[in-house]
């Protein structure tokens, strides 16, 4: 398939070192990449009109691609996380660290250094933190380019052990069976369950049992976040390097009481939360799943009616409601959206259901 990105971003030193080889960096952008021991290479080529992004180089170099008319932006100094990157985050990225506790990881510092600059007013840091947010649009879609993906919504207080947790999992698992890449809000709860079956969805079906096992002997993220990535993180040493789909996960520090998982293969996580929640949504192309939730799955589920009620992106995207008292009687949004939809497009594109084995059936048929 071929990527319908411009191919003028260079992302790492083996992109960096292929284009270079040609003899010219005109016009490209590169984006986050070591350059420190390539500065002969620098002092070679035409850098004129590129553009260097947090690219650490020696003095002559930089003073070399500034003069053959290059922009060159430094990397920052003394922050717990890179606002260039060109990459999605992995969880080994984010948990690092992890045997010395959860506090000491990127992740937590990177949730740190947001409570101290968030309100402070400063317009460095929330450029920073605007830079690091469209870096991570950028390279998700570059990721998700010609994918067919589904989101999978639901709380974050769902407890491993439980049938839900356990029916979550075994969605993610069928829809990563089925050819779609499986899209969550990144974190604990429905959105875990989700990542681990698409994680184990090429494993034999007894994998997704003894998953659940370990993992029930450390239910919830609290009171501890380091035990409850470890026990995940054991998973993941059991059934190495992702034996199923690759799903992605797309967090958030806003919410940094809730830690990311560590099944995504991929993690797009945020600063700003609105951004975050409308592009999980906007990129769910093949639909989207609702699992019982509380306040953030109501609201996604109307975020996702939105433009489908206008049709603002187009044909309406598929939506399923599972667990028809929680939808109907606990916080009953199936009959308002059936409201919005009646008469218009969407209403073929919405359903309810009773539970996640309906669930891949209904989203075949809609599509």
């Amino acid at each position: 398939m071929v990527n319908r990105y411009i191919d003028t971003e260079i992302e790492t030193l083996a992109e960096f070192d292929r284009v270079v080889a040609r003899g010219s960096l005109s016009g490209y952008r590169i984006q986050s990449v070591n350059l420190l021991e390539r500065t002969f290479a620098l002092l070679s080529a035409d850098t004129s009109a590129a553009v260097f992004l947090g690219c650490a180089m020696e003095p002559d170099a930089s003073v070399k691609v500034r003069a053959d008319g290059a922009l060159v932006f430094q990397p920052v100094p003394d922050l717990p996380f890179n606002p260039y990157r060109g990459l999605l985050y992995t969880a080994e990225e984010l948990f690092s660290g992890l045997s010395g506790g959860y506090e000491a990881t990127p992740d937590a510092e990177a949730y740190a250094w947001f409570q101290e600059t968030k309100a402070d007013g400063d317009v460095f840091s929330s450029m920073l933190r605007s830079i690091h947010d469209d870096a991570i649009s950028d390279a998700l879609d570059e990721h998700l380019d010609g994918a067919r993906v589904v989101g999978v919504m639901g709380g974050h207080a769902m407890a491993r052990g439980g049938a839900e947790y356990r029916g979550a999992a075994e969605l993610g698992r069928a829809l990563t069976r089925s050819g779609l890449t499986v899209a969550t809000g990144g974190g604990p709860g429905a959105m875990e369950a989700a990542n681990l079956g698409a994680y184990l969805a090429g494993a034999p079906d007894e994998a997704l049992p003894e998953a659940l096992e370990v993992l029930a002997k450390v239910p919830s993220f609290a009171p501890s976040v380091s035990d409850w990535a470890r026990a995940a993180f054991s998973v993941r040493e059991r059934w190495p390097a992702g034996p199923g789909g690759d799903s992605v996960g797309i967090p958030t520090w806003f919410y940094g009481h809730e830690p990311p998982n560590a099944f995504a293969g991929h993690i797009a996580k945020y600063f700003a939360n609105a951004i975050r929640e409308d592009g999980l949504l906007a990129r769910s192309n093949a639909g989207v799943v609702f699992l019982p939730g509380a306040a953030g799955t109501v609201q996604e589920i109307f975020d996702s009616a939105t433009p489908n009620y206008y049709g603002s992106r187009g044909k309406p995207t598929p939506m399923i409601l599972v667990g028809r008292t929680h939808w109907t009687e606990h916080l009953p949004a199936w009959p308002l959206l059936q409201a919005l939809a009646r008469g218009r497009a969407m209403e073929s594109r919405i359903a309810l259901v009773d539970s996640v084995d309906e669930v891949p059936a209904v989203l075949a048929q809609m599509s």
